[in-house]
């Protein structure tokens, strides 16, 4: 699928829930109506019926996970203000812990970007 499989229920469980569950909720009515004793065309309007909810908690999915993205684009950029203050420092700083938490910043941003980057592959995957 992906050059590299991020486990999204690890970088965003706030949406795993709902792409997995969603998706098996669907699958799970639309096998359970359809091949019960209905009339043909009954059947046929209840399988229309369950492609349009699909295609509806796909969008309602997409837009949330838009949303997620966004939250972690906003997160990078307040981040990337604070390792602004990587400008002022030197190599001679007295304070030697600021390059650890300095280090810290550029994983929050690393973390934030795969789990950006994971919400908008699910989006992907859902079309």
């Amino acid at each position: 699928m992906h050059d590299h499989p991020v486990d999204l229920a690890r970088i965003a469980p706030e949406v795993t829930p709902s792409i997995e569950n969603a998706a098996n909720l669907i699958e799970r009515l639309r096998r359970t109506l359809l091949f019960s004793d209905l009339d043909c065309r009954c059947r046929d309007t209840l399988a229309a019926a369950l492609d349009r909810f699909g295609a509806l908690e796909r969008r309602r999915l997409s837009r949330q996970g838009l949303s997620y993205a966004r939250d972690h684009k906003d997160r990078i950029a307040a981040i990337l203000t604070l390792l602004s203050e990587l400008d002022q420092m030197t190599e001679g700083e007295q304070d030697r812990s600021v390059f650890e938490e300095m280090a810290l910043l550029f994983l929050e941003i690393a973390s934030s970007a795969d789990a950006g980057a994971a919400v908008l592959r699910a989006i992907e995957d859902r079309q």
